[in-house]
């Protein structure tokens, strides 16, 4: 019995007799015999060949099915980008691939990876394209060093930006140094000064690491280092103040910590920038004494500043009873000072007994024409009945 048997143009089939690979069939129309053992195994011609089965050296025998593909053949150091009519299509990794080359134009670019840097054999828009198994991805920040390790070994510093490398048959790590300038603070730090009085300090350090190779190399958890560092020169200097000297002279003090950590910067691969006191903080009894000496202190001060005072308004009052003294004048002028102020508050006047006011005022004035000129000063001459 015969079978009918119809290709597409995109497609194509192996023709077996009794399970043994005979020829290609192309597109069209062909006529097989089943009684024969004859049968078809269709396939698309695009992409990976499927084989179905059948060993590759077989069908490559047939020129038909050999001029229509393509082979690669990658070492083990290496990959492959596959490229599909001049576009990227994927990455091929297996030692060997076989593609239909019949209505797809199959383009291959080998890799080696056994360089270090992706960026030397790969553009770096296809870098993150890339199994990650077969790469690693680094980012240094702004303000960060990047330190790149192969096998356990130092490399090279990184600077800032991100970095792409092959992992493939050997180890790639890096250590990031964070080198912006960092503030630590020691709270409550407990010292004991030269009088033994208890005190309990608050440090502000600022500082930056400037040799990140030799820090990674040299120190484990330096920023505890270089906390354990300040708390040690706090205890050697403030040790040997007393508590007065402590209280007046902690800017000082201070200055001369960071002078002493200064020249131990490099020890620490750090530059120092400043270190403060920031508070002092007293024990309770302490503080009560302090208070109580602070009270009596701003009682003798306001005591000093009241005496003062009345010593300058007596002096004062003297040089005034003397000028009054040697000038007449000067003594009247005062005396209608004076009544002006009594006038302010007269809301009526009174005359009582035989004399007039202006009689009375008169003994006390001089003269009436004084009392005239001084009532019409005060606006109440126009008034009063004289």
């Amino acid at each position: 019995m015969i079978k009918k048997v119809i290709m597409k143009d995109q497609e194509c089939g192996y023709l077996l007799r009794n399970g043994k690979y005979e020829r290609l069939l192309t597109a069209g129309v062909h006529w097989i015999f089943p009684a024969w053992g004859c049968e078809v195994k269709k396939v698309s011609m695009k992409g990976e060949v499927d084989r179905k089965g059948i060993p590759e050296d077989v069908l490559m025998k047939d020129p038909e099915f050999a001029s229509r593909v393509v082979k690669t053949v990658l070492p083990d150091t290496s990959i492959a980008i596959r490229f599909v009519n001049g576009a990227f299509h994927e990455v091929l990794t297996k030692p060997e691939n076989l593609f239909w080359n019949v209505f797809e134009r199959n383009e291959f670019q080998t890799l080696d990876i056994t360089a270090t840097d992706m960026e030397e054999v790969l553009p770096r828009m296809y870098l993150e394209l890339m199994p990650p198994k077969f790469y690693k991805r680094f980012t240094v920040k702004e303000g960060e060093a990047g330190l790149l390790y192969i096998d356990g070994r130092y490399e090279r510093r990184l600077e800032t930006g991100t970095y792409y490398f092959w992992n493939y048959g050997r180890e790639v790590t890096m250590r990031t140094v964070d080198l912006r300038v960092r503030q630590m603070e020691i709270a409550g730090q407990e010292i004991l000064t030269a009088d033994k009085v208890g005190v309990r300090l608050n440090v502000v350090c600022s500082y930056q690491f400037t040799d990140p190779e030799r820090l990674v190399a040299t120190m484990e958890n330096p920023e505890t280092q270089v906390y354990a560092f300040v708390q040690l020169i706090l205890r050697e200097y403030v040790g040997n103040y007393r508590l007065d000297e402590l209280l007046a002279r902690r800017e000082e003090i201070g200055r001369l910590v960071w002078e002493r950590m200064k020249e131990q910067g490099e020890r620490y691969c750090a530059r120092f920038l400043l270190v403060g006191i920031k508070d002092i903080i007293l024990p309770g009894e302490i503080r009560e004494i302090m208070n109580t000496v602070l009270v009596a202190e701003k009682k003798a001060q306001a005591n000093v500043i009241m005496r003062r005072e009345e010593v300058a308004s007596t002096r004062s009052l003297l040089n005034t009873a003397r000028l009054m003294e040697e000038n007449r004048v000067l003594y009247h002028l005062k005396e209608m000072e004076y009544l002006e102020r009594i006038c302010d508050k007269v809301g009526s006047i009174s005359v009582a007994g035989g004399r007039g006011i202006l009689e009375q005022l008169g003994e006390m004035m001089g003269t009436k024409e004084n009392v005239k000129k001084l009532l019409t000063f005060c606006g109440l001459f126009d008034t009063m009945k004289m």
